[in-house]
């Protein structure tokens, strides 16, 4: 008997059945827990205090205050509270990870005034049919300029990937470009990475034939999707990504914590 297929579908997940068919199959279908980690949750508290930032203020008061007190109530939300109980950190480790979160922050006013954007939505939620699968996406913040054009945000707590390693990053805002046009029936002028950290901005124009390009390559990943449920064929490849991987005591490329062979 074949698996089911699911019909609705991040980019994210799109991005681990390419990099690991039983990682899809263990996330998307079996929909196993994945375990949490620290780096997770700092990125998704900058993340929710630059969305409070945004909508709890207006322009000429989103002041790097005013982010760090978002960010304070961010940490003392419940599902943050349980997080920190389930990673089970130490005192000084949840300390590090709030100064840690609060740098990442402050690094975002380094990058531009808040004052100054003219946005249509944060974390904004967009979903249309892409090569035959339901594809589902959030946005960081989507951005009206000047003169009337769409531009996607996204923010990054991570490093800055080495020169000619850009490309996997952006790989994930082309389908909210994609998303853009097929929801909003227009097509985004810029993309920009905002890498908090360092702090820099990486920016990438969409064009028509780049994203026609994503939608027969996503045709084709949902085709390789529904012949693996149907023959229930999902094989590991193992990789340097393994070791973030939460299913490795599943795997069979992986015994005891080792790669197998």
């Amino acid at each position: 008997m074949s698996l089911p297929t699911p019909r609705t579908m991040s980019p994210s997940k799109v991005a681990t059945f390419r990099k690991c068919a039983l990682a899809f199959r263990f996330s998307a279908i079996d929909r196993l827990p994945e375990s949490p980690t620290p780096q997770a949750l700092k990125g998704t508290l900058v993340h929710r205090a630059l969305e409070r930032l945004f909508w709890n203020h207006e322009p000429g008061r989103r002041t790097p205050g005013a982010a760090c007190g978002e960010l304070g109530e961010a940490f003392s939300e419940p599902d943050t509270m349980a997080a920190l109980a389930a990673l089970e950190l130490p005192e000084k480790a949840v300390t590090d990870l709030r100064r840690d979160a609060e740098q990442l922050v402050a690094g975002y006013f380094s990058l531009e005034n808040p004052d100054e954007v003219n946005f249509i939505g944060v974390e904004l939620g967009l979903e249309a049919n892409v090569g035959g699968v339901r594809l589902r996406g959030i946005i960081d913040r989507l951005d009206l300029t000047s003169t009337g054009e769409l531009v996607i945000t996204d923010y990054k707590t991570g490093r800055v990937p080495r020169e000619g390693h850009e490309h996997g990053n952006f790989a994930g805002v082309h389908y909210y470009a994609l998303l853009c046009e097929r929801v909003l029936g227009r097509r985004p002028v810029h993309l920009r990475l905002m890498y908090l950290r360092e702090p820099v901005t990486i920016s990438v124009e969409p064009t028509a034939q780049s994203l026609a390009g994503l939608s027969r390559r996503t045709e084709a990943i949902w085709s390789a999707i529904e012949r693996a449920c149907a023959s229930e064929d999902f094989r590991p490849k193992p990789s340097a990504l393994c070791g973030w991987c939460s299913f490795q005591s599943l795997c069979p490329a992986w015994v005891g914590g080792i790669r197998a062979g």
